[in-house]
């Protein structure tokens, strides 16, 4: 019988801890590869609480249960889950840890999954548990899982090749930089648990997990440049097989873990951050000696060849031309009213669609209107659906899954009629700026994000406000839309990447932002591409950003007298290059107006 409502869902899993003889249990939203985004049969955490945001965790005990969400998610969760069934928690002000300290009895069994959770997770866990006398339990099977009848199986989609000439690279050189570093590093080999580092590495693709094209899997890399891929063989057509050749191992993905239990008196690799405590613990009760290592796929799989480069400024035009269709469209028929979020998202995605190249989005589109603008991950469903009001801020953060590129966007308009406030004027305006402060940065070799984040944030901080989200995160080649190690952000805080040394050939978002609790929200986000400056008389190298993404900035939202000259002309210069790239995709049956519409908004301030 299945269990419609989620407190007898809660009750279901109370049980059957009880039966396995633990106190509690933690329900991560994670699959067995540290993912951002998890396939449906992962989504143990959305089954069991009703939660629908990517990133949080529930403690379940017998007599109560908290949910953990960070400020993203504030209002989300307690549209979502029940007050009455679990308490609400924010990290990073709360811990699972502390929690669990201050709730769970002497003596407790809190049980976790191994293949869901790093091994730093566990250790930390482990710690604040055995302060109170407690401890935390491997358990072998899932306990959710046997209450979720109806849990769907993972995807059986079959495997793609990603051709070289998007890739820019073949395979075999891939794992001839993996083999090199592995022999540098004195190791045997290295377990690569990544999603998308498998897809980079052996230069394929999938379906398995909407929004990022990869397929569940696991590999095993060699010091002789050989691999063997863990998969499910149904997932393999021939074209799969003779693409990956002699030199990778096909074998099926219930064997990997048997297949660690045979590396005996062998160094393996394993990232911490992607490699689950459970790789670590087979690894050490076969007898291997774990060397804790960073993904090897992750630096040059972050600094994108001269292919990859250009196939990126390829779907950018491509992408730019589809959001300018939609933009136009929304200018036209959004002040009429009868507009809602989802309607308009629908909309946007059918311009993608009809490029006829669109693989899919690059995430669910954050479709914002009025106070929902001012929550920086909403994510717009059924019941959270509003119209889009004339006379009001909308913000719409949306991307596409390309062979040749992954987008991401978000522009920040006005629905007319009428005039923004002076308030949302100069808001916008400083994040405009703080935008064009990180398009114009030039900045010496092995410098971070986390130096330039001030950048974007030191014109909003003269008002006296600021942003509680990064300013910039790595972009995938047709893959992952967040991807590292590459970021902007405030160092300190436990943010992976901040420290990182931005190297010519790395993606990034470039996205400062503004929001106005109940009231608005703003955003403008382009990609950017780190590249050399020259700079005559320069001591050392620098780099500075290339932009990529072409799509007009509304001009209504700006408060020019708080422009410098400099930021006037890299706006007039910026727009300038738009109408260039965006006019010749629109000479199309249909494309007058929107031609209009972009030859109006390109104009110079």
């Amino acid at each position: 019988m299945l269990m419609l409502t989620h407190e007898a869902r809660l009750s279901a899993l109370r049980e059957e801890l009880k039966k396995r003889g633990l106190d509690g249990f933690v329900v991560p939203i994670s699959d067995e590869h540290m993912s951002e985004y998890v396939g449906s049969y992962a989504q143990r955490l959305a089954w069991l609480t009703g939660f629908g945001g990517s990133v949080g965790s529930a403690v379940v005990l017998q007599h109560k249960a908290a949910m953990f969400v960070d400020g993203r998610y504030t209002v989300q969760v307690r549209e979502q889950v029940d007050g009455n069934l679990y308490a609400y928690c924010q990290v990073p002000k709360d811990s699972v840890g502390a929690w669990l300290a201050a709730n769970a009895q002497s003596g407790a069994r809190i049980g976790y999954d191994p293949w869901l959770h790093t091994r730093g997770w566990a250790n930390t866990i482990s710690e604040a548990l055995a302060k109170i006398g407690a401890e935390l339990v491997s358990v072998d099977a899932n306990p959710v899982d046997a209450v979720w009848e109806d849990r769907p199986a993972p995807s059986d989609a079959v495997v793609m090749v990603h051709d070289d000439s998007h890739a820019g690279q073949s395979s075999a050189e891939k794992r001839e930089l993996v083999a090199g570093w592995l022999k540098s590093e004195g190791l045997d080999g290295v377990v690569i648990g990544a999603l998308d580092s498998i897809a980079w590495l052996l230069n394929i693709r999938g379906s398995d997990v909407d929004r990022t094209p990869v397929a569940l899997s696991y590999v095993l890399a060699h010091a002789d440049g050989t691999a063997e891929l863990f998969i499910a063989p149904e997932k393999i057509t021939p074209e799969v097989a003779r693409h990956l050749g002699n030199a990778v191992t096909i074998r099926p993905r219930d064997q990997f873990e048997g297949a660690l239990r045979h590396l005996q008196g062998k160094k393996i690799a394993v990232d911490p951050s992607s490699g689950v405590a459970a790789i670590f613990q087979t690894l050490e009760d076969a007898g291997a000696r774990v060397i804790a290592a960073r993904d090897p796929a992750l630096l040059p799989k972050a600094v994108k060849n001269p292919v990859e480069q250009q196939g990126h400024r390829n779907a950018q035009a491509r992408d730019g031309a589809a959001v300018s269709k939609f933009l136009h469209w929304l200018s036209e028929t959004a002040p009429a009213g009868g507009v809602t979020e989802l309607s308009a998202a629908a909309k946007l995605r059918s311009f993608r669609e009809q490029t006829g190249m669109l693989r899919d989005l690059s995430f669910d589109t954050i479709s914002a209107a009025g106070p929902h603008a001012a929550l920086p991950h909403y994510r717009v469903d059924e019941d959270s659906n509003i119209p889009i009001a004339p006379g009001s801020v909308y913000l719409v953060d949306s991307g596409g899954q390309y062979l040749d590129g992954t987008t991401d966007i978000t522009r920040t308009v006005w629905i007319g009629p009428g005039e923004p406030s002076p308030e949302v004027k100069d808001r916008n305006t400083r994040v405009l700026k703080g935008h064009i402060a990180i398009a114009t940065a030039v900045f010496p070799e092995n410098t971070a994000g986390s130096q330039l984040d001030a950048f974007a944030r030191q014109f909003l901080w003269q008002a006296g406000v600021d942003y509680a989200h990064g300013t910039g995160h790595g972009v995938g080649s047709f893959l992952a839309v967040h991807e590292g190690p590459q970021r902007i952000a405030k160092s300190g805080g436990g943010q992976a990447g901040t420290d990182e040394p931005l190297q010519a050939g790395m993606f990034l978002s470039n996205e400062p932002g503004y929001y106005k609790a109940g009231e608005f929200g703003i955003r403008i986000e382009n990609l950017v591409l780190v590249e050399p400056r020259e700079i005559p008389g320069a001591e050392g190298t620098y780099f500075g950003f290339e932009t990529l993404t072409f799509v007009p900035i509304d001009r209504r939202m700006v408060e020019v007298g708080l422009l410098t000259p400099q930021e006037i002309a890299w706006w007039n210069d910026y727009h300038a290059q738009v109408a260039k790239i965006l006019l010749p995709q629109l000479e199309g049956p249909g494309d007058a107006g929107v031609r209009e519409w972009v030859e109006a908004s390109c104009q110079p301030l």
